[in-house]
């Protein structure tokens, strides 16, 4: 059973709550949930070994909290430190605040989290889709792309013009041969592609041009990418938005 109620109180000090917290993420981590970590190629230190069903129960239970997200941040957990990527309110998180946590991420897993889950959902996102791109440590620059493929999915909203102007980011990214880089410079790729036929054209030119480089690890982004484009799935989803754009 997750904490109850009166040990998250907002009467209790956040030390407090991050402690209760830890205290039950240490009482249900499992060996198998170490071994998994493991096999999923995600490397860190201070692990519990605890599912993310389980962190998503405590997640809900926690609910949006600011001040205790940094308090589980700080405590450098794995599991902690994805609980504070669930539970952070958007809207107070800072440019400052993004940059700290990023220079942390030592996997691809709290990278993609932190992305998928909060970052992008604040104002500062495309500014650190621009400055991240130039990082050199690998989840860091990662990072770049994760964004920017979270924010392809999730705002529904933005224009198509600043998805255009990321283009060139990805180009120059992609000679960036390290796994965890060139697999989220696919992923964003595609996920450009993937809001509307217009982004779609512009993405294949740009995956078209890096098949037809002379480094290795562009070719294979740009292989991988007009796969992906080109599976029936991919082609289902672009014609219905076809049908839906000519009918409007």
């Amino acid at each position: 059973m997750p904490p109850k109620k009166r040990e998250l109180s907002e009467s209790i000090p956040i030390s407090q709550q991050v402690q209760v917290a830890l205290a039950w993420l240490e009482k249900n981590s499992a060996q198998r949930d170490r071994d998994n970590l493991k096999r999923f190629a995600i490397s860190t230190e201070k692990v519990f070994g605890v599912s993310m069903a389980r962190m998503r129960v405590l997640g809900k239970q926690l609910g949006r909290n600011h001040e205790l997200a940094e308090g589980l941040w700080q405590a450098g957990w794995y599991e902690a430190r994805m609980l504070a990527a669930m539970i952070d309110e958007p809207a107070k998180v800072t440019p400052a605040q993004m940059d700290r946590w990023a220079k942390d991420f030592d996997n691809w897993a709290i990278c993609d989290t932190a992305c998928f889950h909060l970052f992008d959902r604040t104002p500062h996102a495309w500014n650190k889709i621009r400055s991240w791109s130039k990082r050199k440590p690998e989840f860091e620059k990662r990072a770049a792309f994760a964004l920017l493929a979270s924010v392809a999915l999730h705002d529904k909203k933005a224009e198509d013009e600043p998805f255009v102007e990321c283009l060139p980011l990805i180009e120059h990214a992609a000679t960036d041969g390290r796994n965890f880089v060139k697999k989220a410079v696919v992923w964003a790729l595609r996920g450009i592609a993937g809001r509307n036929p217009m982004l779609n054209s512009v993405a294949r030119e740009a995956a078209q041009r890096l098949v037809d480089s002379t480094d290795s690890t562009s070719r294979w982004i740009g292989k991988t990418t007009l796969s992906e484009l080109n599976s029936p799935a991919s082609l289902r989803r672009l014609e219905v938005q076809r049908r839906k754009a000519g009918g409007k």
